[in-house]
């Protein structure tokens, strides 16, 4: 008893440190360049981005051998690099994504294993951490739309030249056009062969991805609002200035390798 009035110590025990071990090496080859990123089941580390040209026994093995890893998790769309991560992968068991493995979600598609497995993770990713429906926008060597439906099912999307491959395409066919370093134009018309070409780039880009945007919303969703993200390497400079865009996730594919990761362990 203490000033008239009962005590009661409660004993607050410490919670378990979160596990920070990594589970998994987590894989993105596109065709361009080839994201890695260790991940635990329930975070990843910070990813690093090589060449996909540069990808080799060497470069795996050392990610492999850093940390302890129970299962790698692919997305590939170049197929000339899976047998070469299955031989640095020597005993760990490979999940290679396909419309075969368990998502999360649902693939209403007419030939599911022509889908990218990327677009599966990003399709994975979207409805576990932002909700159904939704749209990804995946600003990569070419820029992909991948839709899922209020049913959480994959029911497909468009694709479209990517960015950088629209510019470098004027640069290497002309003879006077610069190569581009991309950035926000200052204005619409441009007073440089460079500002010029900076503005049909930047503020065309984003003409193509609302236009896109506002073509799926009206076939997909109807009156319904659908979450979309964005990712990708020019998600940042395309995103900014288009309301549409709800989020920015520039990891989104990583996120759903480990989230198809954990639905298949």
């Amino acid at each position: 008893m203490w000033g008239g009035g009962a005590v009661f110590v409660a004993l607050v025990m410490p919670r378990p440190a979160p596990d920070r071990k990594a589970k998994y090496l987590l894989i993105d080859v596109s065709n361009s360049f080839t994201k890695l990123a260790r991940a635990s089941t329930d975070r990843l580390s910070a990813a690093e981005r090589i060449e996909t040209e540069r990808l080799s026994l060497v470069t795996l093995g050392k990610f492999i051998r850093q940390r302890e890893i129970e299962r790698i998790v692919v997305s590939s769309v170049v197929p000339k690099k899976d047998a070469l991560i299955r031989r640095a992968a020597g005993k760990i068991p490979v999940t290679f994504v396909s419309a075969k493995c368990e998502l999360g979600v649902g693939v209403d598609y007419p030939e599911p294993q022509s889908i990218g497995a990327d677009r599966l993770a990003n399709a994975a990713a979207v409805a576990a951490l932002y909700g159904c429906p939704a749209v990804v926008v995946d600003f990569g060597t070419a820029v992909t739309f991948d839709v899922v439906s209020a049913e959480r099912c994959y029911i497909g999307g468009v694709i479209a030249p990517g960015l950088e491959a629209m510019t470098n395409y004027l640069y290497k066919r002309t003879a006077l056009l610069p190569k581009l370093t991309l950035a926000e134009p200052r204005r619409a018309v441009g007073r440089s062969t460079k500002g010029a070409m900076m503005s049909g780039a930047v503020f065309g880009y984003r003409g193509l991805v609302k236009e896109i945007l506002t073509k799926i919303s009206v076939e997909a969703f109807g009156r319904r609002k659908a979450r979309i993200v964005a990712t990708g390497g020019y998600a940042r400079l395309i995103a900014a200035r288009l309301p549409e865009i709800n989020a920015v996730r520039p990891d989104l594919t990583l996120e759903g390798l480990r989230i198809i990761g954990n639905l298949n362990r």
